[in-house]
């Protein structure tokens, strides 16, 4: 059982959209690998994460091959995580639905790492940041491309977040 002292601790969301994959004409979309490029943004996205002192305490990852490639070169170039949960749920998920997924991260877990696609990733990432008028957070509702990364600031419990209760710490597009 958590502390409820916990319970209002300062948490950490990284919206991680995977990175470049080959082209699906040849294959069922779940299975597309990444590309050479994506393998290599892949691992600057994790090198990104090391530079900033971010260690997930759960990584929730879409079952798609090129989520799980994206954060398995992230992770060998040094990103670390504590648990991985795979959910078939942020595949193909909108706002709604990665809500419903965050609504479910133990109350004591206090950095999260969400790997998915386009276009839930990016939409979620406008929905959380309040603010509204900054650089970063212009660029990230006019251009989320693959490997895009968001990192938000909330002060809720995962089962509270909602749209605009997070604050936008950074949002790069990590490229190797």
């Amino acid at each position: 059982m958590a502390d409820p002292s916990d319970l209002l601790m300062d948490r950490t969301l990284v919206l991680l959209r995977h990175a470049k994959a080959v082209p699906p004409e040849s294959m069922p979309d779940l299975e597309r690998p990444l590309a050479d490029r994506g393998r290599a943004d892949a691992a600057a996205a994790g090198r990104y994460l090391v530079a900033q002192g971010i260690d997930a305490d759960l990584v929730i990852c879409s079952p798609s091959i090129r989520t799980r490639e994206t954060w398995q070169y992230a992770a060998e170039a040094g990103a670390t995580a504590t648990d991985i949960w795979y959910d078939r749920r942020v595949y193909s998920a909108g706002t709604e639905e990665l809500l419903e997924v965050l609504h479910d991260v133990p109350a004591d877990t206090r950095t999260v790492v969400l790997v998915g696609h386009a276009p839930g990733i990016p939409w979620l990432a406008d929905e959380l940041a309040l603010d509204g008028t900054s650089p970063s957070r212009v660029e990230l509702t006019q251009k989320y491309p693959t490997s895009g990364l968001t990192v938000l600031h909330l002060t809720t419990r995962w089962s509270d977040v909602t749209a605009d209760t997070a604050d936008l710490v950074d949002y790069v597009i990590p490229r190797g």
